[in-house]
């Protein structure tokens, strides 16, 4: 990190202690403020303690980093069950997820562009974001199909148009350059693409 290192023994009097988590929403939220290079400082700041509290708990940049996208990744991933308990329907448990996947996407992706010079750390951070969120994207994506379905059977529509991996990857490409033009609808394109992925596909022609 950018600044000096505070002495580690100099506490303030009367800071309170914060917890890793609540540290890891600071820097979340001063990072999307002023991106992945903003000052410790801020970050101590926002979170209520010192700056040496930060260097204890992550004493690199990339350690922040790497552990801000993962705390955000997880919260992104339990936000989904939840979802379906608490939403009128399936369906608007799988678009007001999506919605929150893509402010994820055009606010914070840059936490993973910042490690891009770590070839092995990005590959790590990419499983590990497939593998937590594409599982909560199809669960989703299967209870608005199946809430679809005739109520006599129940089951998921055969030929569906789109899995949970094809639909987050179609949203990521949608967001593509969404943060940087101001005209761009993103929200509106991917909850079309949400549309089409409910969508049964039409018979084949028996000609």
């Amino acid at each position: 990190m950018s600044e000096e290192r505070p002495d580690s023994t100099a506490r303030p009097v009367g800071r309170p202690r914060r917890s890793p988590q609540e540290l890891l929403d600071a820097a979340a939220a001063v990072f999307v403020e002023s991106g992945v290079d903003a000052p410790v400082r801020d970050i101590a700041s926002r979170a209520g303690v010192g700056v040496g509290t930060v260097y204890r708990h992550f004493p690199t940049r990339s350690a922040l980093v790497v552990a801000v996208y993962r705390h955000q990744v997880e919260a992104l991933a339990e936000a989904g069950p939840r979802l379906l308990v608490d939403s009128g329907t399936a369906e608007s448990a799988l678009r007001s997820w999506i919605a929150v996947f893509v402010d994820f996407l055009v606010t914070k992706h840059g936490l993973a562009d910042a490690l891009n010079g770590d070839d092995a750390g990005s590959d790590s951070l990419h499983t590990f974001f497939v593998d937590r969120l594409v599982p909560v994207c199809q669960t989703l994506l299967d209870a608005a199909l199946a809430e679809q379905a005739p109520r006599s059977g129940g089951a998921v529509p055969a030929g569906t148009v789109l899995d949970g991996y094809s639909l987050l990857k179609g949203v990521g490409n949608l967001c593509i350059g969404a943060a940087a033009d101001p005209r761009y609808d993103g929200d509106r394109l991917v909850q079309a693409l949400v549309s089409g992925a409910l969508a049964t596909p039409p018979a084949p022609s028996s000609r």
